[in-house]
C-alpha cells in the first residue's frame, strides 16, 4: 500500500501495519566503485583510493556510473592548461634568449609567475594536495606523496624566493644573481599528473564499458498474460516467477523463460558472440535481453530479476575484477618499498650535487632531487597487472567466456590436459531412447514398467527413457520402494514386480544375469549408444538404447584444442565400449569409463600427480568436486548452478569453442601484462638514474621536473593503452 516504504528486513509497514513483502529482485542498479591497483576497495559513491590515492573508477555492471570526478578533473584540466602555458613560455624566455620579456626584470616576472602559478598549484592540484596529505596520515605511501613531495618543495622554495629572496646564500643564486623560482615547473607537473589522472580515469572507464551497455539492453516493460488470457505491459521489476510473457515481434525477450507457444528465431549475440540467431520453438530456452525475430512467443517466465543470465554475468564480471592474479604480487611487493627508496634516492642525489656537483650547487641539489621524486611515480608499476586484467574479464564476457576470478585467467594460459565429462558436455545432454527390447513381456508392458522406475530418478537417461514410453503414448506405472544407487541404477516395485534398471554391473551385484544380451549391447555401443540392462522379479528381461547426439561445435573445438597442443580426456559413466566409440568420432586421446561420480576429482588429481596441468569441463552437480579439484574449472552455462560455483570459468552457452577462446585470451592477457610490467620497470630503472644527473658529467644533460613530470604521465597513460589493446584480440 506504500510502496515508497523499503526495508532491508521483514516486518510491518509503519504507516498501514501491513506485513511488509519482498520485492521482485531487479538487475542492480546502484553503481559500486573501485580501485584500479586495489580492487579490494569499494565504495557506493566515487572517490580516492584510501591506499594509493587514485581516483575510484566504475564496477563493471554496477549501474549507471556518476561522471562528476571526470568531469571535475576535466575542468580542472583546461584551467591548468590555461594557465601553465603563458607561465611556461615566461619562465623559459631567458633561456631561448628573450631575456627580458616584455620589459620584465627577474624579480617583477617572478611575481607574475607567483599569480600564474599559485592557482594551478593550490586549486588545480588540490585533489593531489589532499591525497598527499592523507598518505601521510595513514602512513600509506604511494605516489601521490612523491609528487606532492615534489610539488610542494618546488612550489614552497619558489614562495621563499619571491618573498624572502635576501635569505638565501650565494650558492643558490644564478650568475646575475637572481634567485631562480620553479613555479612553471610546479604548475606543469600538478597539470601533467591531472592530465594522467583524466586520461586514465577515462580510459579504465572505457574497459567496463562493454558490461554497461549489458545492464542497458534489458527492456523495462514487458506484456504479461491475465488469467482471462488478456494482455496488460507492466514494468519489468513486476514480473515475477510463474508468469507467461508474450514476446512480439522484434521486442526483446524480458526475463530468462522457456517457449511455451510459438516458432520464432532470437538474436542471441550479446550473450554468446554468435551472429547467426538460433531459431526458438515450445520447450526451449530463451535468455532475458535477447532479441526476437519475426515470430510471436508465449513463454514462462523462470529466472527474473537479479538472478537472470544477463545479471549473473554482470555480477561475476564485476566480482572477478575485484580478484588479483598470482602475477600482482610481485608488483605489490616491489610497490610496498618502492616509495621509501625513491625518497633515499632523492636525498643521495641531493646530497651527491651539494658535495659535488657545480655552482650554484643547492640550486642543482634541490632540482634533481626533485626530478627523481617525480620521473618515479610507481604508478604504471601498480596498474600494469589490473587493468590487463579487468579489460580481459571484460572482452571475455562479450565472447561468453566469464572468469570468475583473475587467476583462472592466469592459469588458463598454462593448461596441457582438459578432462571433459562426456554428458552434457561433449553431447547436447538431451539423451533420447532409440533402441529398447524386451523377453517373457509385452514391450509396451515392459518399458511402462522400466519408465515408471525411472520417472523417479534424475537421471537424463532415465529421463530419455521416460520420454520415449510418453511418445508411445504408454504410462508409466507407479512405483514404491524406490532406491537408486549413484552411477550405477535404480530399483523399485511396481504391481507387485521387483524391477531393476541400471547397468550390467548393478544387476550382477544382484545377481541377474545379462550375458545373453551381450552380443547385441555391443552393437549398439560400437554406435556410440548407451546402454541400460533391465530385470524384472530377478531374471533379465530386457534392455533399452540412449543416445545423446553430440554437440555440433564439440568436434571443432576438440580439433582447436589438440592443435594447440592440449591432451583430450574424456570421463564418463558410460560402458568402454561406448567411450571408445565417442573418442574415436571426436579424436580424443584418452577415454575413462565406467567412473562413478566420486571418482572423478581422482583422476584428476592423478594426472596433476603426473605434472600436468589440469583443465575440468562439466555441468552437473556429480562433476562440482572435480571442477574444484581442477587448476582450471570450466563450467558449462547449461548445466547447474553448483557446477558454476566451482568453477573458474563458465561458458555462458555451453559451447566447447568456448575454452579455446579463453586459452587464446588467458596468452594474450599474460603476454600484455609483461609487456606492461617490463615497461613499466624498465621505465623507472631508466628514468630514475637519467633524473638524477648520471649523463650530466659526460654529456652535461639534465632531466628538468617539468620533463619529468611529462615522463610520469606518460608511463601510466601507456600503460593502460597498452591493456586496452586486448579489446582487439581475435576470440
Amino acid at each position: 500500500m506504500h510502496p515508497e516504504i523499503v526495508r532491508d528486513a521483514p516486518g510491518s509497514c509503519p504507516k498501514c501495519g501491513m506485513a511488509l513483502i519482498p520485492i521482485v529482485a531487479a538487475i542492480p542498479r546502484a553503481a559500486e566503485y573501485t580501485c584500479p591497483m586495489h580492487p579490494e576497495i569499494r565504495s557506493p559513491q566515487p572517490g580516492s583510493c584510501p591506499k594509493c590515492g587514485m581516483a575510484l573508477v566504475p564496477v563493471a555492471g554496477t549501474g549507471d556510473a556518476d561522471d562528476s570526478e571526470l568531469r571535475d578533473l576535466k575542468l580542472r584540466l583546461w584551467i591548468g592548461v590555461a594557465l601553465s602555458v603563458p607561465l611556461f613560455v615566461l619562465a623559459m624566455s631567458p633561456m631561448i634568449g628573450i631575456h627580458e620579456l616584455f620589459g620584465l626584470q627577474p624579480r617583477p616576472r617572478g611575481w607574475i609567475e607567483l599569480v600564474l602559478g599559485t592557482p594551478v598549484v593550490l586549486w588545480v592540484g588540490w585533489p593531489i594536495l589532499c591525497k598527499f596529505w592523507f598518505s601521510l596520515v595513514q602512513r600509506e605511501l604511494n605516489m601521490y606523496t612523491l609528487i606532492g613531495l615534489g610539488v610542494g618543495l618546488a612550489y614552497g622554495f619558489s614562495l621563499a624566493a619571491v618573498f624572502f629572496p635576501g635569505v638565501f646564500p650565494a650558492e643558490f643564486r644564478e650568475h646575475d644573481g637572481a634567485i631562480g623560482t620553479y613555479f612553471e615547473a610546479a604548475a606543469v607537473i600538478v597539470t601533467l599528473v591531472m592530465l594522467g589522472d583524466f586520461l586514465q580515469l577515462r580510459a579504465m572507464g572505457q574497459t567496463s564499458q562493454a558490461i554497461q551497455q549489458l545492464l542497458k539492453l534489458a527492456p523495462n516493460l514487458a506484456w504479461r498474460l491475465r488469467d482471462d488470457g488478456s494482455e496488460e505491459q507492466v514494468a519489468l521489476e513486476t514480473v515475477a516467477v510463474g508468469n507467461r510473457l508474450r514476446v512480439k515481434p522484434g521486442e526483446k525477450v524480458p526475463v530468462d523463460g522457456t517457449v511455451l507457444e510459438g516458432t520464432s528465431r532470437i538474436d542471441e549475440s550479446m550473450i554468446t558472440g554468435e551472429p547467426v540467431p538460433m531459431a526458438k520453438t515450445a520447450g526451449d530456452k530463451v535468455t532475458g535481453a535477447t532479441v526476437n525475430g519475426n515470430g510471436a512467443l508465449l513463454i514462462l517466465a523462470e529466472r527474473v530479476g537479479a538472478d537472470t543470465l544477463l545479471a549473473r554475468i554482470v555480477h561475476m564480471v564485476g566480482e572477478a575484477q575485484r580478484t588479483r592474479a598470482p602475477i600482482q604480487r610481485l608488483a605489490d611487493i616491489i610497490a610496498a618499498w618502492f616509495v621509501q627508496i625513491v625518497v633515499a634516492i632523492a636525498i643521495v642525489t641531493a646530497l651527491t650535487w651539494w658535495f659535488f656537483g657545480p655552482e650554484p650547487r643547492l640550486a642543482y641539489a634541490f632540482v634533481n632531487a626533485v626530478a627523481v621524486l617525480i620521473i618515479a611515480c610507481p604508478c604504471a608499476v601498480g596498474l600494469a597487472t589490473p587493468i590487463s586484467m579487468t579489460v580481459a574479464m571484460g572482452q571475455g564476457a562479450r565472447a561468453g567466456i566469464l572468469f570468475r576470478n583473475a587467476e583462472a585467467i592466469e592459469r588458463m594460459r598454462d593448461i596441457d590436459t582438459l578432462v571433459v565429462d562426456k554428458t552434457g558436455t561433449l553431447t547436447l545432454g538431451h539423451p533420447a531412447l532409440t533402441d529398447f527390447v524386451a523377453e517373457g513381456i509385452a514391450e509396451n508392458e515392459a518399458l511402462a514398467l522400466v519408465a515408471g522406475v525411472e520417472q523417479l530418478s534424475e537421471h537424463p537417461i532415465g529421463l530419455a527413457i521416460v520420454e520415449g514410453a510418453k511418445t508411445r503414448r504408454l504410462t508409466p506405472g507407479t512405483a514404491g520402494a524406490f532406491d537408486a544407487v549413484n552411477g550405477l541404477g535404480v530399483q523399485a516395485e511396481i504391481d507387485g514386480k521387483a524391477v531393476l534398471v541400471g547397468s550390467r554391473s548393478f544387476l550382477t551385484q544382484r545377481g541377474v544375469d545379462t550375458q545373453q544380451w551381450e552380443g547385441r549391447a555391443e552393437a549398439w555401443r560400437a554406435e556410440a549408444k548407451t546402454v541400460v540392462f533391465f530385470a524384472i522379479d530377478g531374471a533379465a528381461a530386457g534392455m533399452a538404447a540412449v543416445a545423446d547426439p553430440i554437440k555440433e561445435s564439440t568436434q571443432e573445438a576438440i580439433t582447436a584444442l589438440k592443435s594447440a597442443g592440449v591432451r583430450i580426456v574424456m570421463l564418463t559413466g558410460d560402458s568402454r565400449s561406448t567411450a571408445e566409440a565417442v573418442a574415436r568420432r571426436l579424436g580424443i586421446d584418452e577415454a575413462l569409463a565406467e567412473v562413478l561420480p566420486e571418482d572423478k576429482a581422482g583422476h584428476v588429481k592423478r594426472l596433476q600427480a603426473e605434472g600436468r596441468k589440469v583443465a575440468m569441463a562439466g555441468d552437473g552437480i556429480n562433476d562440482a568436486p572435480a571442477l574444484a579439484q581442477a587448476d582450471v574449472g570450466i563450467a558449462m552455462g547449461t548445466g547447474t548452478d553448483v557446477a558454476m560455483e566451482s568453477a573458474g570459468v563458465t561458458l555462458v552457452k555451453g559451447d566447447l569453442r568456448g575454452i579455446a577462446r579463453a586459452a587464446v585470451l588467458s596468452r594474450a592477457t599474460m603476454r600484455n601484462i609483461r609487456q606492461n610490467l617490463a615497461f613499466a620497470f624498465g621505465y623507472n630503472a631508466l628514468g630514475i638514474p637519467i633524473a638524477a644527473g648520471v649523463l650530466y658529467p659526460a654529456f652535461g644533460l639534465l632531466l628538468s621536473p617539468v620533463f619529468a613530470g611529462a615522463a610520469m604521465a606518460l608511463s601510466s597513460v601507456s600503460v593502460v593503452t597498452n591493456a586496452l589493446r586486448l579489446n582487439r584480440v581475435k576470440l
